[in-house]
């Protein structure tokens, strides 16, 4: 296969193909701006071929790039006054570092939180004083810690727990802090806990007790008012997420009902007079304002598609990030303009996204469909799992399935049991059998798209990252027949050896999920790992690995490769040095084309790479 030069490419885009084009286009996300001085925003952009942090000074608009590494920075927040960028420092993708900081207008990086040892991160907030921070750690020998940090004084420890947790949010005046915490052992669902900066405990929420089920809250922000104790709380009490709004200092809690079918969060707009609310419902997603005086839900205007961030600003106006499966993202703004349009080669479209729903083992199931226009069936049939659990699919723009449509290949993906958008109790199903819920309805769509005449039962592929990968392995291992080849990035391979490598925060999550720890529950990490089923694997598998990856880590995938190498399978293996997933564009592409021609080479098909 023949790798082409990133930077000539460039110099030749009328000759650089469509998939290609839609990974190099430059693109930006939600600016994040500052509280206190909102002309200054932040935002991430692979301007440079490297996703970088970059500040934006909106009355100039002077735009600088901030951060400048070989594997990407992405994690970012700007102090409330416009004067800092914070930054997360880690080293090639590890997630495993200390924040710096960086001066607004530019200058040296400073290390931001001083006596504090590396770890990874559970958290930031930053107070308006421009010298107080409330830094989450998390690290295998402590669990989570939780500091309060003030310039020139040293750090002071306010939170410790085994379990999972993370900062949630500080007060507008500081004197308040939220924290979410798991110290029931359900990494899935957390409790509410409010401190005074000293570490002293104000209030509590926790709707994981006295209920035939657990239920989970989240922080999603104080009220932006001096010595306004209201927080604004997602919770589950009627089987999906939804706001309400808890005076922490009373007691007293609000329950918006809003009455929309599916999802919904929100934010505070500036004032503190009203939310700006996010419903997804079914793959898409829409905004709505709701006046907290009036109880008047008022819908923004969007295009059809989905919203992947939204932020009121302090003119009233609402910036969002939009996209749809056929159009590219772009950051408007309801007054009508565009927020941010970089420079550069604009993204090919793609084909829009079909609605599916499927009868299956735990009620229906819901897919989305893309495959070449005027193209009829059977086609190779390509299902891209997406990865999480707790995540789904929508009708958003996503060059990776573009990219199979292109090469003339149907693409299905699934909204299995664990995925979010359809409810509580779909998120929660995947528990104790662990990947054969979720290829249980995955197995369900296959059939229909077999019989529906859409795929070719010869030609279909499963792939997949992170989760979606782990569910590749294990799907090729546990549904052998169904499946003509296999494409992972950087998938859990070795469940155990997973466990036992892999960050802290996740080592929690899979305790919930599988009931227990390895040595507890030795027979359900076996039922659901793919090391256990690697034998009866019988289609060409690839697999692609960060080196440097603490969530799938790569002694684990080496087991698994070991396995197939002792019983000569056929298999390619491509390691890469970065953790879950690079930020490099060109390293990117080059995964792609990889995976595009290992299974142009499998299929028997045309190689269009």
């Amino acid at each position: 296969m023949t790798e082409s030069n990133g930077s000539a490419a460039a110099g030749r885009n009328e000759e650089m193909p469509d998939w290609e084009k839609r990974f190099r286009a430059p693109r930006v996300s939600l600016p994040d701006w500052a509280e206190d001085a909102p002309d200054r925003s932040l935002f991430v952009s692979n301007a440079t071929g490297t996703y970088e942090l970059y500040a934006w000074d909106r009355a100039t608009g002077e735009q600088r790039q901030v951060t400048d590494r070989p594997n990407g920075t992405t994690d970012g927040v700007l102090s409330p006054d416009g004067t800092w960028v914070w930054w997360f420092d880690d080293k090639d993708g590890d997630e495993f570092g200390v924040w710096r900081r960086q001066p607004f207008d530019g200058g040296e990086d400073e290390l931001a939180t001083a006596g504090l040892q590396a770890s990874y991160p559970a958290g930031l907030a930053l107070g308006r004083d421009g010298r107080t921070a409330v830094v989450g750690r998390s690290t295998d020998e402590d669990g989570t810690t939780i500091h309060v940090v003030r310039l020139g004084e040293d750090p002071v420890e306010i939170y410790r727990h085994r379990e999972s947790a993370g900062v949630g949010d500080l007060s507008h005046d500081g004197s308040l802090i939220a924290i979410e915490h798991t110290e029931h052992g359900d990494a899935m669902h957390s409790a509410l806990r409010v401190l005074r900066p000293d570490g002293t405990a104000l209030a509590e929420l926790d709707d994981t007790k006295g209920g035939a089920e657990e239920l989970g809250l989240e922080v999603l922000g104080f009220a932006p008012v001096d010595g306004d104790t209201r927080l604004l709380v997602g919770h589950q009490r009627r089987g999906r997420w939804e706001p309400l709004v808890w005076d922490v200092a009373t007691g007293e809690e609000s329950d918006l009902a809003l009455e929309l079918p599916g999802d919904v969060s929100a934010e505070w707009y500036p004032d503190g007079s009203g939310l700006l609310i996010v419903h997804g419902f079914e793959a898409r997603s829409e905004l709505f304002r709701y006046d907290l005086a009036t109880r008047d839900l008022v819908k923004v205007p969007t295009p059809a598609g989905s919203v992947s961030g939204a932020t009121a600003r302090p003119d009233g106006s609402v910036e969002y990030l939009w996209s749809s499966a056929a159009q590219p993202s772009t950051v408007r703004s309801t007054s009508g303009r565009v927020v941010l349009d970089p420079p550069g080669m604009k993204s090919p479209g793609s084909v829009p996204v079909e609605d599916v729903w499927v009868e299956g083992p735990g009620g229906r199931i819901h897919a989305l469909v893309q495959k070449p226009a005027g193209a009829t069936g059977p086609l190779p049939t390509v299902f891209d799992i997406h990865g999480g659990p707790t995540w789904h699919d929508s009708d958003a723009f996503a060059a990776g399935p573009a990219a199979w449509v292109d090469h003339g290949y149907a693409v299905v993906r699934v909204n299995y049991r664990g995925s979010t958008g359809y409810g509580r109790a779909w998120t929660d199903a995947l528990k104790h059998r662990v990947g054969l819920i979720e290829l249980e309805d995955i197995d369900a769509v296959r059939a229909w798209a077999v019989d529906s005449g859409l795929a070719d039962p010869s030609r279909l592929v499963l792939t997949g990252g992170s989760w979606g990968g782990y569910l590749t392995l294990l799907g090729l291992g546990t549904q052998p027949g169904a499946w003509a080849l296999g494409i992972a990035a950087v998938p859990v391979a070795d469940y155990v050896t997973a466990y036992h490598d892999e960050m802290e925060a996740l080592k929690a999550m899979d305790r919930t999920l599988l009931g227990g720890t390895p040595e507890e529950v030795p027979e359900r990490f076996e039922a659901s790992s793919p090391i256990t089923y690697v034998d009866q694997v019988k289609a060409p598998v690839y697999i692609s690995a960060g080196v440097n990856d603490p969530r799938c880590p790569i002694r684990q995938i080496d087991n698994y490769v070991k396995r197939l190498e002792a019983r000569e399978a056929v298999h390619e293996v491509y390691r890469y040095d970065a953790g879950h997933g690079s930020l490099v564009v060109d390293e990117r592409i080059k995964q792609v084309r990889l995976e595009l021609d290992f299974a142009a080479r499998h299929l028997g098909a045309q190689d269009l790479t």
